[in-house]
This record gives structure tokens, sequence and C-alpha cells, in this order.
């Protein structure tokens, strides 16, 4: 599909591995130019040879700062201060009773998962509404919708991302630029085993038998009852960050393998 973005600067956060690399490797086919930010070199180098090395891809940029710093993105702002797409990615997670989450606990999950596409949001939403062009895409969560209750410091940021698109789509009236939010479901990436072992009844268990008692237990709702692949959401946010999504804005598009139990 040809989407029409060649050419463009696409912003991917948190793309050394999982989904943003999937997002940034989509774009990058797509002719994007993509920019991938990160603190560590080897797994940027890394990143940019795997997405360089697909077929008919625009070689990518690389730069070495944290986002999920104040000192990090003002670095990466300074090195490109202008994009055409901007989608926020990073993101950590953890299963964690409420009861044992410190305050230490919420403010690193807001750091990173709220604060950091905040930040790169407001230094790039005005230039995008100067040049009435531009797409930002907030990686949220089904969480953010069905919180789960032994992940709650992580399903409040996920409400907060979605709260911030929508109300930067509605300063968007009338421009070219759209501001949308993606919900994936538990996705096939990085960490993922660790992850499962970490809510099991048995973590020595195959990793098939703990995806298969995650799904029964935890998220009984899932019609898809598997994990959903990295490459599954990147077509969706390739797609969101495309001149053919023009009349997407201020949406919340889920692509979570119907955990959500609602029909809106």
């Amino acid at each position: 599909m040809d989407l029409r973005i060649g050419g463009r600067t696409a912003l991917v956060t948190g793309a050394t591995a999982g989904i943003g690399l999937a997002i940034a490797r989509r774009l990058a086919a797509e002719g994007a130019t993509v920019v991938l930010p990160g603190r560590n070199r080897d797994k940027l180098d890394a990143a940019a040879r795997s997405i360089a090395a697909e077929p008919g891809a625009t070689p990518p940029r690389t730069v070495q700062a944290d986002p999920a710093t104040a000192e990090g993105a003002a670095a990466l702002i300074a090195a490109v201060p202008e994009v055409d797409i901007l989608v926020n990615n990073l993101g950590i997670y953890e299963s964690k009773a409420f009861e044992a989450i410190t305050d230490a606990d919420w403010h690193r999950l807001f750091e990173v998962n709220v604060v950091s596409g905040a930040r790169l949001a407001q230094a790039y939403f005005p230039g995008m509404l100067a040049r009435n062009s531009g797409r930002i895409v907030f990686v949220s969560s089904e969480s953010g919708l069905v919180p789960p209750p032994d992940m709650l410091h992580y399903a409040v940021s996920k409400t907060a991302q979605l709260t911030i698109a929508r109300g930067l789509a509605q300063r968007t009236r009338g421009t070219g630029v759209t501001v949308n939010s993606v919900l994936p479901g538990p996705t096939r990436s990085e960490g993922i085993v660790d992850f499962l072992k970490s809510v099991a009844s048995d973590p020595d268990a195959p990793a098939a038998a703990l995806e298969e008692e995650f799904f029964r237990v935890h998220r009984p709702l899932s019609l898809l009852a598997r994990m959903i692949e990295p490459d599954e959401i990147a077509g969706l946010v390739a797609y969101l960050a495309s001149p053919l999504a023009a009349a997407t804005n201020g949406a919340s598009l889920r692509v979570e393998g119907g955990i959500v139990p609602t029909i809106a």
C-alpha cells in the first residue's frame, strides 16, 4: 500500500524493540525518514541496521537521547527541531498490587509513559499547526479503558495519554494536523515472557502454557486469545501517520484483540 509518506520525517520513541521497532520499520518501508531516539547506542545501531536492511526502506537516523528525561528530550529536540510525524510509543509496564505501588513507582511510570510524550508533543505540535500539516500518534493501551487490577499505575498512565491526545486534537480544528491514539492489547515483545512469569501460577511452565494461562485468567475478555504481533499494530499506526487518515482525528483506535467489551 502506498501511504504517501515518502519524504516525511517521523520520530518514533521506544523504537529499538517491540512495537516501536515494528512501527519504525513500517514507516521506513513506506519512504519516511525515521528518527530513532534512545539511551543505548548499541541498541540504536542494531535497530537502525535492521530497518535499513528491509528492501526499499529509507535508512533511519539515530539520536542518543532519552525523552523520558527533561535533559534527554531537550537534546533530542535540539537535534531534530522539526518532524512531520510524531509517534509517542515509549512506555514501561509491570504487574504490582495497588497496596505495593510506591510514590517512586507512580513517578517513574508517569515520567516515562506520560511526560515523555507530552514534552515532545509540546515541542512539535505548534510547528505542525504553523505548517498546517502533521500527525501525532500516542501508543496507549486497552488498559486505559479496562484497567487491570494488578497494573493500576500503568492503566492510569495510559488513560492520561488518551486525555492528552484528545485535548490536542480539539486544537486542530480546521487544520491539516491530526492527533490520535491507538490502544494495543498484550503484545509479543521484548520482556513479555518475564512479565508472563511474574503473573503465572507456575513461572517455570513453557512459554505457550504461560501465554494460555495469562489469557484464561488475566485477560478472559480477549477474543483473539493470543499475543498480538508488533507488525499488527504497526500497520494501524502507519495508516494514522499518513495523509490517507486525514478524516480520522481525536480518535482512540483499538487494536487489542477484543478485550474492550463495548461496541464503541
